[in-house]
């Protein structure tokens, strides 16, 4: 309950709210499952709120862990007072809890440490109560040649060691420490001396200084990559006189003799021991800042990639291009089926070309094809100009696809199992093809890391990015909803409540006794019981089912109701679908009850009145500039159309169309000020852009989306 209360004053929620959810995925739900069929438990609070207070919760209970472990150490060392294990049990955060240990933490032989066997603690404890004291007298009786304290001056030192100990270990002090270090502390980096040449792509930040706290996720990993590279080092400081001004107001008094051997103790504390505690603490602090950040951006783009446009079940064919190898070409069904496999060779001479001309216009009469997939790699732009040039007829939609992972996924261990007589150039060209049908059920096929939507996804919290990216494709998948007799084992996987064995039990189930039926068929899938149906059966669809509500988002559970509501207009349910004036009759209020309130009731309105329907946009053709094939075409000044890529906290990258993906940096996405480059554009977006320079040396393309840039090339 204190966690519970705790988690609901943090994301300003109803305490009622976080228990119901904490009790519901503690039952085993799934947050998309509790976001849209639980909504009168928990508020209608949605899947970002819901997935905060998982996160929380893990947290809190990871705090218990470490608390538990702390006070068992300090237990079998004899040190657990009442008052410690207040203080212990008391501590809200992970850093408070490792400070109020640290003084009791079992550590590595230190100079304090060797002070204190020396018997010097007595000596330092009357020192740090700065009374007025005879030092050399109070110093002289400590004097032991056996212990090794030759003089009073040693006796002293080893006070001192003691005392700075104390003041490295002070929880107030790490407390003020890391404030400073947050408000005035600055990030700085230098090359390595006899590293320039090597480390030139790391040459912005040779001598870079920036605020700690203002430094952008990109820079921070930037800078931590260049310095695990061994080109950079970099540091995190405060005001060193302002961090030492603010530790002799906490620990000095007075101007005694004693007031002095402390004042040089915090000075020894803060250059020897505490600013490298503290920057080491606020390092790892600002990564993992930096690594939430990116990860947050690569979740946004991983979102947007996975729920682009789908072109819907067409008869495709598809072309991997490639010059001297050829292209791998196959043809496919309405379902994604591959019947064809070839390889054409367009850009090997008149011979290659008419050949290839022949073949492609003989399949495409053969299968019916209604739309030609072409891979945005090598030879991309030079295949597309060639399939546009044949003549085939314009019904035939004519589309680049982004090709991103569909190399890593010919070679996996899925595509093996999927097409193990055939290698990896026809799997990748069926991975093309498939995703333009539907790029959220190919791309699901595919590790997300590998997708390369992200900004340093390999420098982040491995751990962290991979649950992250799984809520986001599992989001996505439960969101769009999947045809469970069409759907492959991967995408059946990521369904709430299912998981990969459940999905391979459908896929063979599937295989061996036809196509589904009904919804209520899933329960004869092998371990697919009760709570894995409750979870998984809403998000799964049967178009043209024996029930006409299993080809929509209305759980079973719910279907009684709708039942209720046509018998109680005279109707059957497929006129309640079809007919939207017998849904006004419907007076929702009559059918709520203590599990069902008006948030269900209203979403199976609307889910009646389109049943099943597909949140993702309608798909639209895109084409490239026509003369604009490499990047020796480009030249500043010119208009030219493209699909965003890539969206980073610096900037947006675009295709363009030839081979080399276009920047235009945050100041030019718009003539007012962005802070945030997703709510200007979103990954797969078509834009216009201005070209404002082009870097051959470099390969890099400069572009603008801002009215003002067109503006003045047409003046």
């Amino acid at each position: 309950m204190k966690h519970i209360s705790a988690i609901a004053e943090e994301l300003k929620i109803k305490t009622w709210q976080v228990g119901a959810v904490a009790s519901m995925l503690e039952e085993g739900a799934t947050i998309p499952f509790i976001a849209r069929y639980r909504k009168e438990a928990t508020g209608s609070l949605d899947e970002v709120v819901i997935s905060a207070i998982r996160d929380r919760i893990e947290q809190l209970n990871e705090l218990d862990k470490r608390r538990d472990v702390i006070l068992k150490s300090l237990e079998e060392r004899g040190l657990l007072s009442e008052e410690l294990k207040g203080k212990i049990l008391d501590s809200g955060s992970l850093s408070v809890l490792e400070d109020v240990y640290l003084p009791y933490r079992p550590k590595r032989r230190t100079k304090a440490t060797a002070a204190k066997e020396k018997g010097l603690e007595p000596l330092a404890v009357k020192i740090f109560e700065q009374n007025e004291v005879d030092l050399q007298s109070a110093a002289s009786a400590f004097i032991d040649a056996e212990k090794g304290i030759a003089s009073v001056e040693e006796a002293l030192a080893g006070a001192r060691d003691i005392i700075a100990e104390w003041v490295s270990e002070d929880r107030t002090a790490r407390e003020r420490m890391r404030e400073l270090y947050w408000a005035k502390g600055v990030l700085r980096s230098k090359v390595i001396s006899g590293k320039e040449d090597e480390g030139i792509k790391y040459k912005d930040y040779y001598e870079w200084e920036e605020p700690v706290s203002k430094a952008p996720a990109h820079r921070v990993l930037a800078i931590r990559r260049g310095e695990s590279e061994g080109f950079l080092i970099h540091r995190i400081v405060p005001p060193e006189d302002e961090a030492i001004s603010m530790l002799d107001a906490l620990f000095v008094r007075g101007n005694a003799q004693a007031s002095e051997q402390v004042k040089t103790a915090v000075h020894d504390s803060y250059k020897r021991l505490l600013s490298f505690s503290i920057e080491g603490e606020i390092r790892l602090a600002s990564k993992k800042l930096a690594d939430a950040e990116a990860i947050r951006i690569f979740v946004e783009n991983l979102r947007q990639l996975l729920l682009a446009a789908p072109l819907g079940g067409k008869n495709i064919l598809a072309l991997d291009p490639g010059f001297r190898t050829g292209c791998k070409l196959v043809c496919l069904d309405r379902q994604g089926k591959l019947l064809h496999n070839d390889t054409v060779f367009p850009h090997t001479g008149d011979k290659g070309a008419g050949e290839a001309a022949a073949k492609i216009r003989e399949l495409c009469s053969r299968f019916g094809i209604e739309a030609i997939a072409i891979g945005n790699g090598t030879a991309g732009r030079e295949t597309e100009s060639f399939v546009r040039n044949l003549g085939l007829p314009g019904e035939i939609n004519i589309v680049m696809v982004n090709e991103s992972g569909a190399s890593i996924y010919s070679a996996s261990d899925t595509a093996r199992e999927e097409f193990p007589d055939h290698d990896v150039t026809v799997r990748g060209a069926v991975s093309i093809g498939r995703r333009l049908m539907d790029p959220l059920a190919e791309l699901v096929k595919i590790e997300p890391r590998s997708i390369g939507v992200g900004q340093y996804q390999h420098d982040v919290d491995q751990a962290a990015l991979k649950k992250s990216l799984d809520d986001a494709v599992i989001s996505c998948v439960n969101g769009v909803g999947v045809e469970v007799n069409t759907a492959s084992k991967q995408l059946l996987t990521y369904v709430s409540g299912l998981g990969p064995q459940l999905a391979k039990g459908i896929v063979e189930y599937r295989n061996e006794h036809g196509p589904f039926t009904s919804r209520e068929d899933l329960k004869k899938v092998p371990r697919l019981g009760p709570k894995a149906f409750e979870q998984a059966a809403g998000f799964l669809r049967i178009p043209r089912g024996d029930n006409p509500l299993d080809g929509s988002a209305v759980h079973p559970e719910s279907y009684h109701i709708i039942g209720d509501m046509a018998r109680d207009i005279g109707c059957t349910v497929d006129d309640l679908m079809r007919d939207e004036d017998l849904r006004r009759k419907i007076e929702l209020s009559r059918y709520a009850s203590g599990t069902i309130g008006m948030p269900t009731l209203n979403d199976i309105m609307t889910e009646l009145a389109k049943p099943g329907r597909d949140p993702r946009q309608q798909f639209e053709a895109f084409r490239f500039a026509e003369d604009i094939a490499k990047i020796e075409d480009v030249k500043p000044g010119m208009k030219l159309p493209g699909i965003v890529t890539n969206i980073t906290a610096f900037g947006v990258f675009v295709d363009i169309g030839v081979h080399q993906d276009g920047l235009i940096h945050i100041s030019e996405l718009s003539d007012r000020f962005v802070k945030n480059a997703a709510e200007v554009v979103k990954v797969s977006q078509k834009v216009i852009v201005t070209v404002l320079d082009v870097d051959l040396q470099r390969k890099r393309i400069r572009l603008s989306m801002k009215s003002s840039r067109a503006m003045a090339e047409v003046s």
